[in-house]
């Protein structure tokens, strides 16, 4: 069977000239799961993979993405413009209230007034506007930015 769900591990496929995906798997004498290690490491006696020899670049804590952006000012009022391409009733819309919660691709905020809560979608996003400073974190040195 060429399209085996069932396989685990780096199972090769000769054939095509490709690997599966190594995934731990529990061993028979502890029950387990043990990490796969990659080439050129070994397992400490806890069970971590040991690199010997890698040099790994650290990533920085916050990136200046909008939704990081978003997370550091939760709770602030905000005026969301959004466009809504091909929709004949509006193809623009505002929206105001707090800022509750960002993900990658949705902003959820909520009117103060009637409580209603929105789930906005970044994809439709085009600016947000605050009455108020900022807070920002700049992702190159983790301090916090300028307030104006």
């Amino acid at each position: 069977m060429l399209n085996n769900p069932y396989k685990i591990g780096n199972q090769a496929n000769p054939q095509l000239g490709y690997t599966y995906p190594s995934y731990p798997v529990p061993t028979a004498v502890t029950n387990k799961m043990v990490p796969m290690t990659p080439a050129g490491s070994t397992l400490s006696p806890t069970g971590i993979p040991l690199q010997t020899g890698v040099n790994v670049p650290s990533a920085p804590l916050e990136e200046s993405y909008i939704e990081n952006i978003l997370r550091l000012n939760l709770g602030k009022m905000a005026t969301i413009y959004m466009t809504y391409e091909n929709n004949s009733e509006w193809n623009a819309k505002i929206f105001k209230g707090k800022l509750e919660a960002a993900g990658r691709d949705h902003i959820i905020i909520s009117d103060p007034v009637t409580g209603m809560r929105f789930l906005l979608l970044m994809v439709n996003l085009d600016y947000i506007t605050f009455d108020e400073p900022l807070n920002y974190a700049y992702p190159f040195s983790g301090g916090t930015g300028p307030v104006r």
